[in-house]
């Protein structure tokens, strides 16, 4: 699965609803998006169809997304689903927490066995500012019965926004001392649309880095180094350890020293469109030759289509004016 800047592209990320239990300020507007209708939805043999196409052609990893994918009814039972599949041998989830404590377990079960939680802020108040009427303490007993249950890694993500949470930084950093977390800042980018961005808000990778450093010299450590799981939990993050620390910090640098050259994934909407590049307005739509009764073979070629439009970069650095119309919500996180 290469594409034309000859990147193996072998992750495929699945947004299975647009909707969520939160209303985070940089994810969506206060009164939230209005929703998809239950038939503009894949459903989930639909999903499970593309993703056994994706991966006769080379997927390897599949992250469940969402808006916030634990809202939507039976996950668990796409999940054991997906995990069944050939050739799919590492599959995730992203969620904001609030249900994961109820549903830990099963989900586990169903053979999910990494996790990343969203969580932008670990001061009760401030949380529920930044979700719009999220409980903290949902999130961190979610996070408690995700390593009882045995999940490995659980990464915990952090968007750094100056002025709202970059006087956490540190103490999200601190987590790592006593826990075996992967907690990885992620640097404020445009993907609420153009009402909640502004750019004035960006707190560099290299900043983050650099308030951290107080608490302790940062050892770089090699992905591959880390074994079992956390082997296969390659991306993005450039990854680094403070002095004796069980965990792992992570830096996203999307904007100030981005990854595109790299980049190995492809998006799949919740209302079934293939999406290159997450920067991007390009989309394929394979919800409606699906439902056309098209063959595996015309899947195949659909997806091929996405790796032959996959640009070899986003364009942020040249202005976002007309960009990025889709909310993160409804592109998938």
């Amino acid at each position: 699965m290469l594409d034309r800047a000859n990147r193996n592209i072998e992750y495929l990320r699945v947004s299975i609803t647009d909707r969520c239990n939160l209303r985070c300020v940089y994810c969506m507007p206060e009164g939230g998006v209005p929703g998809l209708s239950h038939e503009a939805i894949l459903r989930y043999e639909e999903i499970l169809r593309i993703v056994r196409v994706a991966a006769k052609k080379g997927i390897r990893k599949v992250r469940l997304t969402g808006g916030e994918p634990l809202v939507r009814k039976d996950v668990v039972s796409l999940i054991k689903e997906i995990a069944a599949i050939p050739g799919i041998d590492d599959l995730s989830l992203t969620t904001n927490g609030i249900l994961l404590g109820k549903m830990a377990e099963g989900l586990y079960d169903a053979g999910l066995r990494r996790i990343n939680i969203s969580l932008d802020s670990l001061n009760p108040v401030r949380f529920g500012e930044l979700t719009r009427g999220g409980d903290l303490r949902a999130v961190l007993d979610g996070i408690r019965r995700a390593e009882e249950t045995g999940f490995d890694p659980i990464k915990i993500n952090v968007v750094a926004i100056k002025g709202i949470n970059d006087n956490e930084i540190r103490e999200f950093a601190r987590l790592t001392l006593t826990r075996p977390y992967h907690v990885r800042f992620i640097e404020f980018m445009p993907t609420g649309g153009i009402a909640t961005w502004d750019g004035g808000r960006i707190i560099t990778a290299d900043e983050i880095m650099d308030k951290i450093s107080a608490l302790g010299r940062l050892s770089a450590v090699n992905q591959d180094s880390q074994g079992g799981q956390k082997a296969k939990a390659g991306g993005p993050a450039k990854l680094y350890k403070l002095p004796d620390a069980m965990g792992i910090l992570g830096f996203i640098s999307a904007l100030s020293n981005h990854f595109c050259g790299s980049c190995n994934r492809l998006r799949l909407t919740a209302d079934g469109k293939l999406r290159p590049c997450l920067f991007s307005e390009t989309e394929i739509d394979i919800k409606a030759p699906l439902r056309s009764g098209c063959g595996d073979a015309e899947l195949s070629r659909l997806i091929s289509l996405a790796l032959a439009v996959k640009p070899e970069g986003h364009s942020i650095a040249g202005g976002i004016k007309d960009k990025y119309r889709r909310s993160m919500s409804k592109i998938g996180g």
